[in-house]
């Protein structure tokens, strides 16, 4: 009743609605195109506060060292900046160097490489405040030491972008444990380096900070995620420095700019005050680890971080100091290798340097066992791959949303946006052609409930099992693999997941894992990527041979890996590997 006499009360009143309506509708539409607008304004203000605070940042960091250099007429940072972490922290101990000297020369070679490569994001200048306190204290593994760390590691103060717009201006309240306890071993952060917009990509740049330059190439990516910590070390920046690896973002980076690069097992170190853009996932497991020019840096930089006060700090990082009689020994090691995951066929260097690897370890005395990874294929799409999908990447997509999409990762938003079942249809159609392709698409879709998460954890723990009863079967210390490389030309790590292969498998194992640079791109590997056919001859192989052509003099890694809490002697392996191709 109430309904009809509103009705005739509409119809009584004599208005033309059309007019009316469209007003609305062209009000509405206006109102939208204004919030856009608006929005997109804050959005590229944030951008540009950034921007200010970096370089503003570098330019009190120019006059420091310029003020120094005045105070001191005869500071020349190039004889500090070229010692190897184990001399530094030698003079620095015998008191033949100062922190202050060591730190503005760092800061000295850092801002000369920012300006080529574009690694860094920030320079703490709270690091020339630290001095005091380091003068005062003199004690600690890394008394002394200038480090830099990788944008999402917390630091009091300070922005953990991970490259979104999103997560500026939220500064972190306190350091993160790792900081804390680097801080009490005498080391001084000084400045924070580059990511990937997200941080699940190889490559290196955002629409806040821009790309990142490999220092042996500047028309090549320094890898990712931790590329700024890469190109920095990789041009002789930073001496040590700290990344994280959930799929390579260590090691990968490591290997493209010619350094060394550790994954630990995952809570061996610390992850309190680490940022991240898909922070609840558990199957594939991310870590905090060093990279650094040689492998003893590592060693050192572990020695100095599993101590009391991580485990204090921390109380669900196990209390395992680090285990110096393993890391010297010097026994004969029985080896697991192979040359091909048999996914992603290496390219001719990665294959050759692997080769070369493999017969200076025979000569040596080693015995090497052949281990080829078990059910890789299903393995890498239906637990590594959909394991981070688990959500269908609505987590990660939340945070690209807050802002503009980088170019090295606008065919993962793409693929972000597509529905789940339009997903699935495709994955069906492109099958027969394309089956990595058809198994990546299901796997992006994620897991449907949490009956079948669970199922996908049991999953994970039972092939985690399994390849550790084969590891015991063959009787093996230690695991060579290839590492992916040369470094890649622009814009194509988003587009070459498959490639993630040889490194995503030790994360969703949680085995520690690093990579040695031991070679470099020869013409004779250059010419053999004209035969390159790859293991399944699809879109993804044809990408690969593009992305690592005109690699000549590029470096060239290889993996060693070790079972669970062992890191130890993965980075005694990581030695001798380091030793024999540097005798060769």
């Amino acid at each position: 009743m109430e309904s009809f006499h509103l009705q005739r009360l509409i119809s009584d009143m004599n208005i033309n609605w059309t007019p009316v309506f469209a007003a609305t509708v062209c009000g509405t539409g206006a109102f939208i195109l204004f919030w856009k607008w608006r929005n997109n304004q804050k959005i590229q203000k944030k951008i540009l506060n950034a921007r200010k605070r970096r370089d503003k940042s570098l330019q009190l960091a120019g006059k420091a060292v310029q003020q120094f250099k005045i105070q001191n007429p005869d500071f020349e940072s190039s004889s500090i900046v070229s010692l190897s972490l184990s001399e530094l922290t030698g003079k620095l101990e015998d008191g033949s160097l100062q922190p202050d000297a060591v730190l503005h020369a760092f800061m000295e070679k850092a801002l000369e490489v920012n300006k080529s490569l574009n690694c860094g994001t920030e320079i703490l200048m709270e690091s020339v405040a630290q001095l005091k306190e380091i003068n005062t204290q003199k004690k600690g593994l890394l008394y002394g030491v200038p480090i830099s760390i990788k944008d999402n590691v917390g630091y009091k103060g300070h922005d953990s972008s991970c490259g979104v717009v999103g997560m500026l201006d939220q500064p972190a309240v306190m350091d993160s444990v790792v900081v804390t306890v680097l801080k009490k071993q005498g080391a001084i952060p000084f400045i924070k380096t580059n990511i990937p917009q997200g941080l699940l990509n190889y490559d290196c740049s955002n629409p806040i900070y821009g790309q990142t330059l490999n220092p042996r190439n500047l028309q090549k990516t320094p890898g990712g995620s931790s590329g700024g910590e890469g190109a920095l070390i990789g041009g002789g920046g930073s001496i040590l420095g700290f990344g994280t690896d959930i799929g390579g973002s260590i090691r990968i980076p490591a290997a493209f700019c010619g350094i060394c690069g550790f994954k630990p097992t995952s809570k061996r170190l610390s992850g309190q005050g680490i940022s991240s853009c898909v922070k609840g996932q558990k199957s594939v497991l991310s870590s905090i680890g060093p990279l650094a020019r040689d492998v003893e840096s590592l060693a050192l930089c572990m020695r100095a971080l599993l101590c009391q006060d991580m485990f204090t700090l921390d109380p669900t990082v196990p209390p395992i100091p680090f285990n110096q009689k393993v890391y010297e020994s010097s026994e004969p090691l029985r080896i697991g290798y192979y040359e091909n995951d048999g996914f992603q066929q290496p390219s001719p260097s990665m294959a050759r340097v692997f080769r070369e690897t493999k017969a200076l370890l025979e000569k040596a005395g080693h015995t090497l066992v052949p281990f080829p990874p078990l059910r890789l294929y299903e393995v890498f799409h239906e637990f590594a791959f959909k394991g981070v999908m688990a959500d269908g990447g609505a987590t990660l997509f939340s945070h690209l949303k807050s802002g503009p999409i980088d170019s090295c990762l606008r065919d993962q938003a793409l693929l972000l946006r597509i529905p789940g079942f339009v997903k699935k249809l495709l994955s069906v159609v492109v099958k027969p052609v394309f089956p990595r392709l058809s198994a990546s698409l299901n796997a992006t879709v994620g897991v449907g409930s949490i009956e079948e998460l669970w199922r996908h954890h049991v999953n994970i723990e039972e092939y985690i099992d399994e390849v550790i009863a084969e590891w015991r079967r063959l009787n093996v210390d230690v695991l060579l693999c290839p590492m992916l490389g040369p470094a890649y030309n622009f814009h194509y790590c988003g587009r070459l997941t498959s490639a993630l292969s040889y490194t995503s498998l030790y994360n969703l194992l949680n085995f520690p894992a690093g990579t040695v640079a031991v070679s470099t791109v020869t013409e004779e590997d250059e010419a053999q990527l004209s035969q390159y056919k790859g293991v399944f001859g699809d879109v993804w192989d044809k990408l690969f041979v593009k992305a690592v052509k005109d690699g000549v003099g590029l470096p060239v890694a290889v993996q060693c890996v070790s079972l669970p809490w062992q890191d130890e002697m993965c980075l005694r392996f990581m030695r001798e590997v380091e030793k024999l191709t540097a005798n060769n």
